[in-house]
């Protein structure tokens, strides 16, 4: 604060020039003493950044592709999803919640794999020590990023057992997974550089949009099959989409299916994959076979995988890449187990070395040995999965059928495509997505629309059925029933 000091002598009297110099400075500063102690305190000084140069000038960055994988996403299969978790239904606690059916999950062999856990689980995942106790560093210790031995050679005799003992599966071609989200993204890491692209069926399973090219920078161009081949892909459709692709200036490096099918649940024949592997011999590409299904298959039709193909001698194996994983087929998605299975070298090494970002839990593998091991309880378990599957499956097309609604013909998987076109205002896509909307605001139902699936014909919605108890059936057939008759009126 600046203090004016007044001029002696301004004040003259009787008291000279002392008295009339000391009473205005008292008088002065006095005052001034009286305005400082009034005054608001002035703000403090902004505390300097020893690190900091400069200016701040706004939020700090991060790459550009973290923002594009953190943008909202305006696919309708993961808006449904987020939706049901917000509401979900649960039959005693929340009746009006949102039934889920656009999940793949199963529960239907719960009590087995509950009874199997409670007898086997602690003694499976550590091994013994030669003094006879548990011996931690078995599971505590570093391992194969791509597997423990046991656990791809059990995972190669299963395979085996599940796809009919036609074909064997060779361990040292195999890398375990932690899932087989995983499994899809390092093929496509291996097989294609960034903007090249794979052909793939539709409609096709909508997370391998995000699988595939969330980091890897791989396309998908979709191969587009109609309801009057119950969507089932064809040499012509391939060549037409790969040529169409060309123009377009797209390096296509292979082409990736689901068998049994995602969405669809059909099976493509001996003939088909024979057709599909000749098609990519001759083009030059690869064939990523995602066969995650195999073992949940209910129908009549033989499941052939495309390992047995390629090992005719007709073919060019080191082209042919499986995909397979036990969220499926023994319901145990929350272990994250996975497999690559292919025939090229440079595939598999890549592969186990691109596995420490990736690799399952010693414990987990140690369970897994044990439980694939198991051939009595895997003979019961798998025998019951099939039926189940079977027997839930007519259930729920059947009361679909009561309403009026039909379904492709399915022989797989844990879901069924339905034929809703008799429901949509128009048929369009935006008709389509106005009746997606309506089944999960008014039927309380999510159920995955085809357009997430790239589907050209509109009106077609998958409905995953294996995870729903016998009593909730009629309860879905209801509300759609109610949702029906009010869109009719």
């Amino acid at each position: 604060m600046r203090l004016i000091v007044p001029l002696r002598g301004v004040i003259q009297g009787r008291g000279g020039l002392l008295v009339g110099s000391l009473i205005p400075c008292c008088l002065f500063y006095f005052l001034q003493l009286y305005l400082k102690r009034r005054r608001s305190p002035p703000d403090p000084p902004p505390r300097t950044n020893l690190f900091s140069r400069g200016n701040s000038i706004g939020r700090v960055r991060v790459s550009s592709r973290a923002v594009d994988v953190a943008k909202p996403t305006d696919s309708p299969y993961y808006i449904g999803l987020e939706r049901v978790k917000a509401d979900p239904y649960d039959r005693m606690s929340n009746r009006d919640g949102i039934i889920q059916l656009g999940l793949a999950e199963s529960s239907l062999c719960f009590d087995l794999l509950q009874s199997w856990m409670s007898e086997n689980l602690m003694e499976s995942m550590m091994m013994q020590s030669d003094e006879g106790g548990f011996d931690i560093s078995s599971i505590a210790m570093y391992k194969p990023f791509e597997g423990l031995l046991e656990l791809r050679v059990a995972f190669a005799d299963f395979m085996s057992r599940i796809m009919g003992g036609n074909v064997s599966f060779d361990p040292s071609n195999m890398v375990i997974t932690a899932g087989g989200t995983p499994a899809i993204e390092v093929l496509a890491f291996c097989l294609a550089d960034h903007g090249n692209a794979f052909l793939i069926p539709s409609p096709y399973y909508p997370g391998f949009d995000r699988d595939i090219k969330f980091r890897t920078g791989v396309e998908l161009i979709p191969v587009h099959c109609r309801s009057s081949d119950n969507f089932t892909v064809t040499v012509s459709a391939l060549e037409q989409a790969l040529n169409q692709a060309r123009k377009r200036g797209s390096r296509v490096s292979g082409i990736l299916f689901s068998n049994p099918s995602n969405p669809v649940g059909n099976i493509l024949s001996r003939e088909t994959l024979h057709d599909i592997l000749r098609f990519a011999q001759e083009k030059n590409i690869h064939v990523i076979s995602d066969e995650i299904f195999a073992g949940s298959v209910y129908g009549d039709k033989e499941f052939v995988s495309m390992a047995e193909i390629a090992g005719s001698g007709e073919f060019d194996k080191s082209r042919v890449h499986i995909i397979y994983g036990l969220s499926k087929d023994l319901s145990i998605p929350g272990f994250r187990a996975g497999v690559i299975y292919s025939f090229h070298e440079d595939v598999v090494s890549a592969a186990k070395k691109l596995m420490r970002f990736s690799s399952v839990p010693v414990p987990v593998q140690r369970i897994l040995i044990s439980l694939l091991s198991d051939t009595r309880f895997i003979e019961e378990y798998m025998a019951a999965h099939r039926q189940r599957i079977r027997e839930k499956h007519i259930r729920f097309v059947e009361g679909l059928k009561q309403l009026g609604i039909p379904c492709a013909e399915s022989d797989g998987g844990l879901y069924c495509w339905v034929d809703m076109r008799s429901l949509l205002t128009s048929y369009s896509e935006k008709g389509e997505l106005e009746l997606f909307e309506k089944l999960l605001s008014v039927a309380k139902i999510n159920a995955t629309p085809g357009t997430a699936c790239y589907c050209i014909e509109p009106g077609w919605f998958r409905c995953c059925f294996t995870a729903l108890a016998d009593e909730d059936i009629p309860v879905i057939m209801e509300r759609i029933r109610q949702l029906a008759e009010s869109s009719r009126s």
